[in-house]
């Protein structure tokens, strides 16, 4: 009764059905297990892994209810305490057949430790759209250690927002995972660098013998979002009784595109007045917010042959539309002192925007194993991965900031960019060219004007090019081992990996700078009536930009370990090891000839050689007591090293009780784009410029407003790793066979954190005290070591003795800050036989984020637990206090029913990262908050994101040994996401990162299982 009127209590305040936590209650869940930690990176756990029980046939091998999995993640040593003195979540093939999960991502980040910088598919926009990737503890994607069967993978060749690497989930082959574990503690002593805020194991089938596979099809209750998948196994060999065993799999999967369109209100517009709050679309109400059908104003144009040449001049108010019957939505109106005329009403996310790209993943995966004699085993594996995503999006304006790095002469929106008054066949001096004409896009070059004063500055979305891109990733990956027992009580692994993603990305819809001022000045692109274009004159303005990248790790390593005793508690176990790593990068700059305007000028390179040594000891001094402890030095090529120590214990006063914890330090290494000076990062931010400054130019609009000012970071060759501090304090509880659970407390601190510029505003102070650019550039370089300008814009032709502006500067990477995670992990599991048919089976994971903070170096404390903060991270999805999943189910006879309810707690709309303190603190009240308020209305009004709860149902039958169809219903209740108004405008009122299954909606599959 206490469930059930809870759930009755979150059904009426959160508007979820009861059939949601109904169906949870009585059926199953989602997939994460307490259970022991596993395998290694120091070419461990593949190897040792291997050493499981081989599968015989094509039968389930999952080991009985009342018997845990073999772990081999985060120790050398198999079936000893150590595997269960750190938490880890053990997620099965049968708990994620289960609940239907069936790819990498999905079954990662269901994991409740998944928390603030975690990077979804449906993020289509920024550095890394179309990849996934975990952030365990909030603590970033380069914190987390991804691994396959214990080793390295390539990370993905595109760093997150410019610097931060990691590994593509979307390219790990799914189908042969056996089961997947994830570390929740800090395990540098076991894998080196990285592993800061915990470690993903994928850990896949060692033998098979038969063949088996699966098909499954359905789409979403909007009849969009179509998806597929289709695999194959086939093995032959009897590892036990012929020694050998070798499969090969084949694995397909598809995704459709869901748009914005399709699911309407609120996750369409910007438009938020039937809410309550503000109207933050500008295409229906401005004629200066760009849209599909052009607006101009007249201006004058000081070089006649350069479309850039436009100048403000005295200010117009006076705009008009080049087609007044091309309006597909409507018109608005204007009718301001600052501007008057008529425009085409536009709802561009509506019209342009996706959920969920088109996704295809093709993979195939062999494997061999072969014993060699007794004790002695080998393997062998390889495979190839293909993934690809397709983007679509909102068209490139006419009003662009110069490329990055480009001279501020070639910026085509300041002052803006004009049709001008003549345009001819070349293009070039069409003022005096014999073959001039009338532009027959400008209104205003009519017989007899002024060509100087009548030039159309335009405000225009070029709707007829489509824009987006097109990304894939091939990932080759081979690894081999032996391991065996040597005798006297030593045995022995050796592995090795290699791997390598090529990845290339097609953009679409990019202007290119000079096929525009071309088109421009021979007419040759009409801007009245762009649906008569030609693909050769759109091909003109924005070709298509390919460009490619690559990555890869090639790793070799192997490990000693020696049961020296008999202890009260058990044996006394010693190990040591090598690894040797080479990785390399090599992230292209993809506008490198600034042809592009709004084109990424970022890129990443390098390559570095790591050497490490390792070793764990683990003593079970009683029956009550074990003590582990690890340690691992890696030294890299760039010169600097680092060690990383840990201990761990673990004490069982009675069976039934125990008691763990561990203290660790790791440490993350710079990423290519952080230290080597060939890498760059670039971004733009809104900067307005202080009143002196606009004192300064009278008489010249173009200085009194808001401009877009750039800051590149370069890799810096003397920055330091991060280094963390890491604390777990936990209990155990399995007071029957058939119940366990864990409740586990984790402190974790992050030092010498690298960072991008920390005195940036400082910097653009400092410049913008000044009255000169030599004077202005002097300041910002005596900020700190690696503060430069870059660009300054020319002089203004009104004020020539006046500053000019700084476009862009050039600011470094640098040690500074600290961050500290804390928060609890409780997970529990049921597994219940109720008679010789019916057997109940439940799983819970729940995390609450204590904190989140970041210290500036100025001391002030950014708190995002709760929050949408980090706001600048990924996907500025946010911080939530509480995630979590129940997975419950009912096995009776050859029927089984699935339910698997996820819940995320609410969150304020708030971001500590864009609040500027007062007297060194952060004011994280709703005056403060993203959401989109009226002016002048109460700011308390939906300044929280509500809870979001939604259910998964799973239906199976086993026909016979050979046959099994199910019927799947992802958000059985269609549950809405919850409206988030301070969500990025790309990704309009909604949290792609946590509320993703509310956008999808209900969504239908059915499939099939065979085995022979």
């Amino acid at each position: 009764m206490i469930l059930l009127d809870s759930a009755r209590f979150l059904n009426l305040r959160y508007g979820i059905s009861t059939a949601a936590l109904l169906t949870a209650i009585a059926a199953p869940a989602h997939a994460q297990t307490a259970a022991p930690v596993a395998a290694n990176d120091a070419a461990v756990s593949a190897v040792e892994a291997s050493q499981a029980p081989a599968a015989t046939d094509a039968q389930d091998q999952s080991p009985p209810a009342d018997q845990a999995p073999i772990v081999v993640t985060g120790t050398l040593f198999r079936d000893s305490n150590a595997s269960s003195i750190s938490p880890v979540t053990v997620l099965s093939a049968a708990t994620l057949q289960r609940a239907n999960i069936t790819t990498a991502q999905d079954a990662i980040r269901s994991v409740s430790a998944d928390s603030a910088g975690s990077i979804s598919t449906g993020f289509r926009n920024g550095f890394s759209a179309g990849g996934a990737a975990v952030s365990l503890r909030g603590l970033g994607v380069s914190s987390t250690v991804v691994l396959i069967d214990g080793l390295r993978s390539a990370n993905f060749p595109l760093n997150d927002d410019g610097h931060n690497a990691y590994v593509d989930l979307n390219s790990i082959p799914f189908s042969i995972v056996d089961r997947i574990e994830v570390l929740k503690d800090g395990a540098s002593s076991t894998y080196g660098a990285d592993a800061i805020g915990g470690v993903v194991n994928l850990i896949s089938k060692k033998q098979f013998k038969g063949l088996e596979g699966s098909v499954q099809g359905g789409t979403t209750g909007h009849g969009d979002g179509s998806h597929y998948r289709a695999t194959m196994t086939g093995g032959v060999g009897d590892y036990r009784e012929q020694g050998w065993n070798f499969y090969l799999n084949g694995e397909y999967t598809y995704d459709g595109f869901i748009t914005n369109h399709s699911r309407g209100y609120p996750f369409n517009t910007l438009d938020l007045r039937p809410s309550g709050l503000d109207d933050r679309n500008r295409n229906d109400d401005s004629l200066t917010q760009a849209n599909p059908q052009a607006v101009v104003t007249r201006v004058a144009q000081t070089d006649l042959n350069n479309p850039l040449a436009g100048q403000v001049g005295q200010p117009t108010n006076q705009y008009q539309l080049l087609n007044p019957n091309s309006c597909p939505f409507g018109t608005f109106t204007v009718n301001t002192k600052d501007a008057q005329g008529t425009g085409c009403a536009h709802n561009i996310p509506d019209e342009y925007y996706i959920i969920q790209p088109k996704q295809q993943r093709y993979s195939a995966t062999g494997r061999l194993s072969v014993r060699l004699a007794d004790n002695w085993e080998a393997f062998a594996t390889g495979s190839y991965s293909h993934s690809e995503v397709t983007i679509t999006g909102a068209p490139s304006g006419i009003r662009q900031t110069q490329p990055f790095g480009g001279s501020a002469s070639i910026a085509s929106s300041n002052p803006g960019i004009v049709l001008p008054f003549y345009v001819c066949a070349s293009g070039v001096n069409c003022a005096t060219a014999p073959d001039r004409r009338l532009n027959p896009n400008n209104p205003y070059a009519v017989q007899g004007a002024d060509p100087t004063q009548n030039a159309a500055r335009i405000y225009y979305l070029f709707g007829d090019i489509p824009a987006g891109s097109f990304r894939y990733v091939d990932v080759f990956r081979t690894s081999a081992g032996i391991s065996g027992d040597l005798g006297d009580g030593f045995k022995f692994r050796l592995n090795g990996v290699y791997a390598r993603d090529n990845f290339s990305v097609t953009q679409h819809g990019f202007i290119n700078v000079q096929g525009l001022l071309n088109a421009i000045n021979t007419g040759s692109y009409n801007f009245v009536n762009p649906e008569q274009n030609t693909a050769a004159v759109r091909n003109q303005i924005s070709p298509d930009r390919t460009t490619p990248s690559y990555s890869t790790v090639a790793t070799i390593g192997g490990s000693l370990i020696k049961s020296l005793m008999e202890l009260p508690g058990g044996t006394l176990n010693i190990g040591g090891g090598f690894q040797i790593r080479r990785e390399t990068l090599m992230n292209r700059n993809q506008n490198a000839d600034l042809a592009y305007y709004a084109l990424t000028t970022s890129s990443a390179q390098g390559r570095q050689t790591v050497t490490a040594g390792f070793f764990e000891i683990d003593a079970p001094f009683t029956r009550t007591l074990d003590l582990n402890v690890s340690g691992r030095y890696d030294h890299y090529s760039q010169g600097y090293s680092h060690f990383s120590p840990k201990v761990g214990a673990k004490f069982s006063p009675i069976e039934q009780v125990s008691f763990r914890a561990t203290y660790s330090q790791g440490f993350r290494a710079p990423t290519f784009a952080e230290y080597n000076p060939a890498s760059s990062y670039s971004g733009f931010t809104t900067f307005t410029p202080p009143a002196s400054f606009v004192a300064a130019h009278p008489g010249n609009a173009a200085y009194s407003g808001s401009y877009s000012i750039g800051a590149g970071s370069k890799g810096n060759p003397d920055i330091l790793p991060e280094v963390s501090r890491s604390i777990t304090v936990g209990t155990m509880l399995k007071p029957t066979r058939w119940f366990n659970m864990t409740v586990d407390y984790y402190n974790i601190k992050k030092s010498h954190l690298i960072v991008s510029g920390p005195l940036q505003a400082a910097a653009i102070d400092a410049y913008y005290r000044q009255s000169n650019a030599t004077a202005g550039c002097a300041a910002v370089a005596a900020v700190g070591a690696g503060y430069q300008c870059k660009v300054v814009d020319g002089v203004d032709p009104n004020n020539p003795n006046a500053l000019p502006r700084l476009l862009v500067l050039d600011v470094p990477y640098v040690n500074a800050n600290y961050q500290v995670s804390s928060g609890l992990d409780m997970q529990a599991s049921v597994d219940l036989r109720v008679t010789d048919s019916v057997r109940l089976l439940s799983r819970v994971d729940v995390t609450r984020v204590l904190r989140l903070d970041l210290v500036t170096p100025a001391g002030v404390v950014q708190k995002y637990a709760g929050t949408l903060g980090p706001y600048n991270l990924s996907s500025g999805g946010g911080t939530p206090r509480i995630r979590g999943n129940w997975q419950n189910s009912v096995e009776f006879g050859k029927f089984s029913l699935t339910a698997t309810t996820y819940y995320v707690g609410r969150i304020k709309q708030v971001a500590a990262d864009t609040i500027t303190p007062v007297d060194g603190v952060i004011d994280l009240s709703c005056a403060n908050t993203k959401a989109a308020i009226v002016k002048g209305s109460d700011k308390s009004n939906q300044c929280y994101i509500r809870p979001f709860i939604y259910a998964d149902l799973n239906a199976a039958v086993q026909v016979n040994d050979q046959f099994r169809f199910f019927v799947n219903v992802q958000n059985v209740t269609n549950a809405r996401s919850p409206l988030a108004s301070g969500a990025y405008a790309s990704n309009p009122n909604y949290l792609s990162s946590w509320h993703y299954a509310g956008l999808v909606g209900r969504n239908f599959s059915a499939g099939a299982n065979f085995k022979f």
